[in-house]
């Protein structure tokens, strides 16, 4: 027989001790105790780097599609004849389906369009589901999708799959920076941030190398359904590896056994009506959250400001790659104009990227910190591509030109540093995302049209780039703002050791 002092002693290994002896305990041993019971012990068989080099792999592949289907190789072209009667066979994607311009472009509004009305959706369910499992469950949505791309029927069916390839990399490009910040050791959050991002340069290189030789050699089919193989082992991974926990979410044991209460409840005590009642309420519960979430990200002025300046500097970078080479053509006359711009935006995007997550490392990562980075970064950019674009020599555009692209891609750490770090954990997924739209719907999708309006009425390419590359100093105004800005950084690792909870508190100070 065991008596009620034994019991007290000896609590059991799985549950909390639910016995409390004052002259048993001290407070900082009370404290211990309640620190030790709120550690989430790793739940998984990988280490941090290895995260990290998966997760990069992943978003190469995402962004090795998006290169992949804008190569020449996939997309293709129709069938054309010269004046002397000399034709080319059609090629690619709009060839095979005999699309028109405008047709060939809805392939990639489709893929943005399920990009931007998933992202928020993601990013709301991981306060409902495990962040990881979703993770999962996107990356076999993508995996599907892009195998219906390549065994597609008609132009219909492949804009549907397009639109799904975009909602299935949404859950990705809303959790995985999260996921990242967790794990990166604090000294290198924003360096292993700048790694993460690099694949997006470096991937979209990739996939028009990609997508130009499996297109010419092979079928434009074949590309599709080589991306889906490559995904599909970190699909599956996403699935039956023990999943992965985000900081300020709640644990899986203590979802599941809250929803396995509630089902052995339902079974007992609640009819049907009542159980639909209860979904109806649940979902109703998860759009007000959702709402709720909203509210306080529009209140956080640094969020705020961060994405404002980010709308800013996407409008110009997204104008840049789509009419970048034909005003390089134009105003330089260049041969080979495509190439040129593609290897500076490659080894810039790359260096840059990497660099400015390394700096912002090296002189402390902290949310003013970071917008010094990003004003002083964007400024001087956009001073070396305004100058560039006014200078007649080709050689001295090009040197000038990639200095400026290197100080401009540097902000991409800096920019999703304070994204995460300006909002408590709970909300950086819904930070990502809502960043993610922001972005795409008011920078780069207006931006391209917008600069092509401009340039039938001025018909002059050097005139529209220096007033597309002047945008950049006002997303380096926004930016500068945010230095003043009362800045409170939400998710502090040194903050959280050396300042103890209102709990923690009061035992030591009872």
């Amino acid at each position: 027989m065991v008596t009620k002092e034994e019991d007290c002693r000896l609590p059991p290994a799985t549950e909390p001790s639910r016995c409390h002896s004052p002259s048993s305990s001290t407070p900082l041993e009370e404290l211990e105790t309640i620190r030790s019971l709120e550690i989430v012990e790793p739940s998984y068989f990988l280490s941090p780097v290895w995260l990290l080099v998966i997760f990069c792999i992943i978003n190469l592949l995402n962004y090795m599609d998006r290169g992949a289907i804008a190569s020449n190789g996939i997309n293709g072209s129709t069938k054309s004849c010269n004046d002397k009667g000399k034709c080319t066979s059609a090629t690619g994607i709009q060839g095979h389906y005999n699309l028109s311009n405008f047709e060939d472009g809805v392939l990639s509004s489709s893929f943005m369009v399920g990009l931007l009305i998933a992202s928020p959706i993601f990013a709301s369910l991981a306060k409902s589901f495990n962040p990881f499992r979703l993770i999962g469950v996107g990356l076999t949505v993508w995996t599907v999708a892009v195998l219906g791309c390549g065994s597609s029927f008609a132009f219909w069916f492949i804009v549907l799959c397009r639109m799904f390839v975009g909602v299935g990399e949404a859950s990705f490009i809303s959790l995985a920076a999260p996921f990242i910040d967790d794990n990166a050791p604090h000294k290198q959050k924003a360096a292993w941030l700048g790694l993460f991002y690099m694949c997006i340069p470096s991937g979209v290189a990739l996939g028009y190398v990609y997508g130009g030789y499996v297109g010419k050699h092979f079928s434009w089919r074949y590309a599709f359904w080589g991306e889906a193989v490559l995904m599909a082992p970190f699909a599956v991974l996403g699935f039956f590896m023990k999943p992965l926990q985000l900081k300020g979410f709640p644990s899986t044991d203590s979802v599941e056994a809250s929803v396995g209460n509630e089902i052995e409840k339902d079974e007992v005590e609640v009819s049907m009506g009542t159980y639909k009642s209860s979904y109806t309420n649940s979902v109703w519960k998860s759009i007000t959250q959702f709402a709720r979430d909203m509210k306080v990200l529009c209140k956080e002025r640094v969020f705020v400001v961060n994405v404002l300046g980010y709308i800013a500097y996407n409008f110009v970078i997204g104008a840049y790659s789509y009419w970048g080479p034909k005003a390089g053509y134009n105003i330089y006359k260049m041969r080979n104009a495509d190439m040129i711009f593609g290897a500076v935006t490659i080894i810039c995007g790359i260096v840059g990227t990497l660099s400015g997550g390394f700096i912002l490392d090296h002189v402390t990562s902290t949310i003013p910190n970071a917008f010094k980075l990003l004003s002083g970064a964007t400024f001087l950019g956009a001073i070396c591509c305004f100058t560039a674009f006014t200078l007649k020599s080709l050689y001295g555009f090009i040197a000038l030109f990639a200095i400026g692209e290197l100080l401009v891609f540097a902000t991409q750490a800096p920019v999703n540093y304070v994204c995460l770090h300006c909002v408590e954990p709970s909300l950086r997924p819904l930070s990502m995302a809502i960043s993610t739209v922001a972005i795409h719907i008011f920078g780069d999708v207006p931006s391209s049209p917008l600069v092509g309006i401009v340039e039938d009425h001025i018909n002059s390419w050097r005139k529209t780039a220096l007033i597309l590359t002047s945008v950049l100093f006002l997303a380096a105004a926004i930016w500068f703002i945010g230095i003043f800005i009362n800045s409170v950084h939400r998710f502090n690792d040194e903050a959280e050791s050396e300042n103890p909870s209102r709990l923690e508190q009061s035992i030591l100070n009872p």
